[in-house]
C-alpha cells in the first residue's frame, strides 16, 4: 500500500493550491482518509479529513471556511483544495490511511 502526496509549491497570500493525493495497492473508498501538515519547528497537526461512508468532512478550525476536501474513488484520490491561503499554511502537507502516510508535500506561501 502506497500513497503519494503531490501538487505543493509556492504560493502567494490569498492564492489558491489543489494538493492530491494518490492511493495504491488498497481500496481507498473503504477508507477515511486524513490530511495534516507539519510546519518547522511544530508539531504534526491535523488539518481535514473525509470519511469513508458518508463522505463526511471535518476541517481544524484553522483552515474551516478555506480549504475543501474531496475525493475521486475511480481515480484513488483525494483532494485539498486550499484556497485564501496565509503564510501560517506554510507547512509539508502529509495526507494519511492508519498505518499509511505519504511522503509530504511541500507548501510555502510567501510574497
Amino acid at each position: 500500500a502506497q500513497l503519494v502526496e503531490s501538487g505543493g509549491g509556492l504560493v502567494q497570500p490569498g492564492g489558491s493550491l489543489r494538493l492530491s493525493c494518490a492511493a495504491s495497492g488498497f481500496p481507498l473508498d473503504l477508507y477515511a482518509v486524513s490530511w495534516f501538515r507539519q510546519a518547522p519547528g511544530k508539531e504534526r497537526e491535523g488539518v481535514s479529513c473525509i470519511g469513508n461512508i458518508d463522505y463526511g468532512t471535518y476541517y481544524s478550525d484553522s483552515v474551516k471556511g478555506r480549504f475543501i476536501i474531496s475525493k475521486d474513488n475511480g481515480k484513488r484520490t483525494v483532494y485539498l483544495q486550499m484556497n485564501s491561503v496565509e503564510p501560517g499554511d506554510t507547512a509539508v502537507y502529509y495526507c494519511s490511511v492508519p498505518p499509511y502516510w505519504g511522503q509530504g508535500t511541500q507548501v510555502t506561501v510567501s510574497s
